[in-house]
Parts: structure tokens; C-alpha cells; sequence
């Protein structure tokens, strides 16, 4: 395949300032990974974290971006699995060591020496970008597009909370209804699970999205659901769900974060985390995680709702996300 010396991409050069359009060299892999052609990139509330700062230390400059669908161009020596014209996943966890503790009893989502995509290195806002191989995940033809970027985060972050969940937990509630909400409630409704949605304030439209997708309730966060929780997911970047959460779940639920940043969780008396509640958070995903969610999605089927956006749109989009604006998924496209 003829590739070209350049490409355009998105960068992020300070934090807290918008993304410049540039025309950057054409990334080369290393042994171990691919070169992947971006066909899209899902802008993930993770992105808008690093962009105004509340993820410190990022890769500067920075192409973010970490939901990616792409397909193989060229391999390093060292790729084995991949081969040109394959339609990958590539999720935030770009790489980790093997050889920390976390590693070793299998917590590589913990992994003392990891590295993230679209964070500590390179990302998808960009038409094209690198990947390590072992850390790609084969793409179903049904999601080889832009409806498959969702999946990439929002999905695997979103099963993996829910993987957190006693499974005989039947009443559900989802804390801040976007990106992962909308995929997740599609999985847990496929399993016989009622789902509770919670939303921000006066945000009917959210509301009425869950109950189109099959939530038994809907409301805004500060209401108080029709039945006590068996579990709750909190996906809002608000800590002041957190107390509210476990007033909600019933003896011996748990409170799941499912963000990677949150604001501060206020005090709260004890009685409410008594009688075995539980707040646990998540933290990245493992390979299985990946695995064993893109399997499950086809069956379901999952179907994304996406609001697409030309690369060079990038700012559009994050502020839109930002706003509150988007319901289900923004995605970014190259043509």
C-alpha cells in the first residue's frame, strides 16, 4: 500500500486551550506494532478531562483520542496476528509491562508501567497512528465503522463496572446517562436486568433516550427511584452521587465509579454506608475485559447512537460533550 509521508491531526499543545489542526509525519511503528489507518475516533469524557487539565501530566503535544476503529496498513517485524486490511479496536490501554505485581496476578489494568492511548502517547484524533499489537482487538464487520468507536471505551469501561455487580443483582440504576449508559443498558436488558436511569436536571431529553432504550425508570439525579437498588453505576464526574447512590441501593449493594475522574465526594453519615453497602471504583480494563464484551456485543446486538463530526471538528465536539449537548456518542470521522 502506497502511504503517504504526512497526515492531519488534531493536537492538543497546552492544556485548558483548544486543539490545533496540524499536519504532523506519518507516525512508524515500532516491531511490536501496527500502523492502523483511523477511520474513526470516539471523543470520550476522558478527552475532555485531559484537555482542561483535570488528568494531569499528559504527553505535550498530544494527539488525544483513545476509541478507536481503524484498519492495519503496516506491521512492525515482530506482528504476528495482524496482517494488512484488518479492522481493529484500539481501547486506552495501549500497552503494559507483564512483569510488575499487578501484571503478575493478573491486574494488568493496574500495571505500575502502563501506558494509555490518547494520553501518555499518541491517539486517534488523527488519520492515522500506531498501536501495539497485542493490545488490538479484532472489530466484528457490524462495528467496523464509526458505530464501533463507542465501544472502545465507553463500552469496555461500562462492562467492566458492570462486571463489578453481584450478578443476581436485579434493579440497576446509572448515574449520568451518555456514552457508556447507552451501550451498557442494552447489555443488561439482554440479561433480564431493570434499569434505574438518572440523569442531570431538567435533561428530559436523556430521560426519554433511556426509556426508548428500555429503562423501567427515568429521572434527574436528586430523585428518589420507585424501588431500593440492588446496584448502582455511578458514570457522572460528580462526587456528590456518591452518598446519594447509596441512599438509593438497598442492604448489601454497591456503588460502582465508573469514571476516571471525579470531583470530590462529600461526608456522609455512616447509617447510609451500613449494612454491608459497598463503593468500589474501576480503573482501566484488562485484555479479557475487551474480550469477553466484544464477543457479548454482537449477540446482543449493541447498537451505538453516534453524533459525527469531521475530524477538523474536533473542538465542536468536545464542547458539545462538554454542554451536555450530546446523547450517546460523538464521533470523530476522517473522509
Amino acid at each position: 500500500m502506497n502511504l503517504p509521508d504526512t497526515m492531519h491531526a488534531m493536537v492538543l499543545e497546552e492544556v485548558r486551550q483548544p486543539l490545533v489542526y496540524k499536519t504532523l509525519p506519518l507516525p512508524s511503528p515500532l516491531s511490536d506494532q501496527v500502523l492502523v489507518k483511523v477511520i474513526a475516533c470516539g471523543v470520550c469524557r476522558t478527552d475532555l478531562h485531559i484537555v482542561d487539565g483535570e488528568l494531569q501530566h499528559p504527553k505535550l503535544p498530544l494527539v488525544p483520542g483513545h476509541e478507536i476503529v481503524g484498519m492495519v496498513v503496516k506491521g512492525g517485524e515482530k506482528v504476528t496476528r495482524l496482517i494488512e486490511g484488518d479492522i481493529i479496536g484500539i481501547p486506552w490501554m495501549a500497552h503494559t509491562c507483564g512483569e510488575c505485581k499487578y501484571c503478575q496476578r493478573d491486574q494488568e489494568n493496574l500495571c505500575e508501567n502502563a501506558v494509555f492511548t490518547g494520553y501518555t502517547i499518541d491517539g486517534g484524533y488523527a488519520e492515522y497512528t500506531v498501536a501495539y499489537e497485542q493490545y488490538c482487538f479484532p472489530l466484528a464487520s457490524m462495528y467496523a465503522n464509526a458505530s464501533g468507536a463507542p465501544l472502545l471505551c465507553a463500552g469496555l469501561i461500562g462492562y467492566r463496572s458492570y462486571s463489578m455487580i453481584n450478578k443476581a443483582a436485579e434493579k440497576i440504576g446509572i448515574y449520568g446517562f451518555g456514552a457508556a449508559a447507552h451501550i451498557l443498558i442494552q447489555i443488561a436488558i439482554y440479561q433480564g436486568k431493570k434499569i434505574f436511569a438518572f440523569t442531570r436536571e431538567g435533561d428530559t431529553g436523556a430521560q426519554e433516550f433511556a426509556m426508548k432504550l428500555g429503562a423501567v425508570w427515568a429521572g434527574n439525579s436528586l430523585q428518589i427511584p420507585p424501588q431500593k437498588l440492588d446496584a448502582a453505576i455511578i458514570f457522572a464526574p460528580a462526587g456528590n452521587l456518591v452518598p446519594k447512590a447509596l441512599m438509593d441501593i438497598d442492604k448489601g449493594g454497591i456503588v460502582v465509579c465508573g469514571g476516571i475522574h471525579m470531583s470530590d465526594i462529600p461526608s456522609f453519615p455512616y447509617r447510609i454506608l451500613w449494612e454491608e453497602r459497598m463503593i468500589r471504583s474501576v480503573a482501566n480494563l484488562t485484555r479479557k475485559d475487551g474480550e469477553e464484551f466484544l464477543n457479548i456485543a454482537p449477540k446482543v446486538p449493541v447498537k451505538t447512537q453516534t453524533q459525527l463530526f469531521p475530524l477538523s471538528n474536533a473542538n465542536e465536539a468536545l464542547e458539545n460533550l462538554r454542554s451536555g449537548k450530546i446523547h450517546g456518542a460523538a464521533v470523530l470521522i476522517n473522509k
